[in-house]
């Protein structure tokens, strides 16, 4: 974090280098609703206009109300959008695939179609993103070690066709957040949201039932820490969210033996996230996630809370 970083410098800079790079061209945006790409649209918007159109894909994996909270976003910020809606495809091409870098590069790959698509009817040569230091350098390449493939970076097809502007590339999370204030981005404060989505999120294969457990798993999570947070129980951590495990184990539901599905709770304190302790989350407040997930989330008898740190650990388990 940088005490003399200054955001409005930086938006004035960026907004002159998109333009500069763009030209007299069009351009689509690369939009999942998080701070990151949030902050891109509307730096890409002041420099483009009309030139621009930021792309959000309904992907299957998104979080509970997503796609409304994203479309609501943009509408606000006034930038121009479009929602494409590719469920079917992503779950078909994550058919079969339980490795977590296969995964990364499979969604990678499939976000490239959709874009290329849009970009030719919108008769754009360049795409958006909104890439920050972390997702480069965690993405290995030259003496760095690869600790895991973003999508945006070692996940994108050599065969691309689009060129790629990338304004918020050499920031940090927390210099985001500060250009994203002086943008008047609503969700500056947002926590960070993977952008494979809920794929890393369910360790294994990748399945539409899969999927609605984590999903249902996330929201409990979300719920109950920012109910407590709001009512003072805890400060709200950097980042929590929940994890559907490839196991099963023994329980009870009423006097029947069940073989039921892991779920595992994450929450952190970070600042850039390159590095993270885990959330010191009161017990009554695990308490109530844990009940809820089991009484509400199908096949679901086991929670647990993940106490690792960052290092040794990663904030998000793939």
């Amino acid at each position: 974090m940088s005490s003399v970083f200054d955001a409005k410098g930086f938006i004035d800079e960026q907004v002159a280098a998109v333009r500069k790079a763009v030209g007299d061209g069009r351009a689509i945006l690369a939009c999942s609703g998080g701070v990151d790409s949030t902050t891109a649209a509307v730096l890409a918007s002041r420099a483009l206009g009309e030139r621009l159109l930021a792309v959000y894909v309904d992907t299957g994996l998104m979080r509970k109300g997503e796609t409304e909270q994203v479309s609501g976003t943009l509408e606000g910020l006034r930038v121009k959008f479009k929602v494409v809606r590719a469920a079917d495809a992503f779950f078909g091409a994550l058919k079969g695939v339980s490795d977590p870098e296969k995964k990364r590069e499979v969604i990678g790959r499939k976000f490239i179609d959709v874009f290329e698509k849009e970009a030719d009817g919108f008769r754009a040569e360049f795409l958006v993103q909104g890439t920050i230091a972390p997702d480069w350098i965690e993405s290995g390449g030259q003496l760095r070690d690869r600790i895991k493939t973003h999508h945006n970076v070692a996940g994108l097809p050599e065969t691309m066709r689009l060129r790629l502007v990338e304004p918020l590339r050499d920031l940090y999370k927390d210099e985001v957040r500060q250009v994203a204030r002086a943008l008047g981005v609503a969700v500056s404060e947002r926590q960070p949201f993977p952008g494979p989505a809920l794929a890393v999120r369910c360790l294994g294969e990748v399945t539409p039932e899969a999927v609605e457990a984590v999903r249902a798993a996330c929201a409990i999570v979300e719920e109950e820490i920012e109910a407590a947070a709001k009512g003072g129980a805890m400060p709200l951590p950097w980042q929590y969210f929940a994890v559907l495990l490839p196991l099963k184990s023994v329980g009870v539901h009423g006097d029947l033996r069940v073989y039921g599905r892991t779920v595992a709770v994450r929450a952190v304190e970070s600042i850039d996230g390159m590095t993270a302790s885990y959330a010191k989350v009161p017990f009554e407040v695990l308490d109530r996630i844990s009940t809820r997930i089991t009484n509400e989330v199908k096949d679901v008898n086991r929670v647990v809370y993940d106490v690792s740190n960052k290092p040794p650990a990663t904030i998000e388990w793939e």
